[in-house]
């Protein structure tokens, strides 16, 4: 997603870059990329703005991975401002979408990381106890309660009692972990594109007060 600032009085055509001679050149390209660099601040806030809002939040890191990167190396462009983050699944929730495939989605109240998730997976599988079956229409992994898994399986009973009401999980019973999805609908929930539009008039300003100093 790209977004183009305008605001009148500031560069109001790139290619009147090129009209000015090479010192005035550099010099704006310099004012530019400092106000983008002061300003893009204004504009990283209002995208972890953005995010407090659409996610429940639980780690510090998820808001910290939002973050602004200034390119301004080509001289005979006006420098760029990348808005973005390193986690890759974010992108699908400004615009929504469907995942397809064979999906695992835990048998839990709260959210379980990708990683530790694998390694519950591995652990059941390493030591073959995990299987497929299937309950009024959908398609569970389960495992037993054994004492080998015991690190893997330490969630899911706790959320097994309390989705059962039961006090103690027996040796041996059987414990849902996943259910087997072959497609996942995604809505729309973070509306990055507004965070940062709502952020450029302040963005605009901090250029304009580099090239007021020329």
């Amino acid at each position: 997603m790209r977004l183009s600032l305008t605001t009148t009085g500031l560069l109001l055509e790139a290619r009147q870059l090129a009209a000015w001679s090479s010192e005035r050149r550099r010099a704006i390209h310099t004012a530019v990329a400092k106000g983008m660099q002061s300003g893009g601040r204004e504009v990283r806030d209002a995208a972890r703005s953005e995010m407090r809002s659409a996610f429940t939040v639980k780690r510090n890191s998820f808001i910290a991975s939002m973050g602004v990167k200034l390119f301004d190396q080509k001289p005979d462009r006006l420098p760029a401002l990348w808005v973005g983050s390193r986690i890759p699944w974010l992108g699908i929730h400004t615009q929504g979408g469907t995942v397809s495939g064979n999906l695992l989605i835990p048998v839990l109240p709260g959210r379980i990381g990708p990683k530790r998730f694998k390694a519950v997976i591995d652990g059941l599988m390493r030591s073959g106890n995990a299987f497929f079956v299937e309950k009024n229409g959908r398609v569970l992994l389960m495992a037993e309660n054994i004492k080998e898994n015991a690190a893997q399986l330490g969630r899911f009973k706790r959320a097994e009692r309390a989705r059962t009401g039961t006090k103690q999980i027996k040796r041996g019973q059987e414990i849902p972990i996943a259910t087997l999805v072959r497609r996942v609908d995604l809505k729309r929930r973070l509306n990055l594109a507004g965070g940062v539009q709502r952020a450029l008039p302040a963005l605009a300003r901090a250029i304009e007060r580099e090239l007021g100093r020329l």
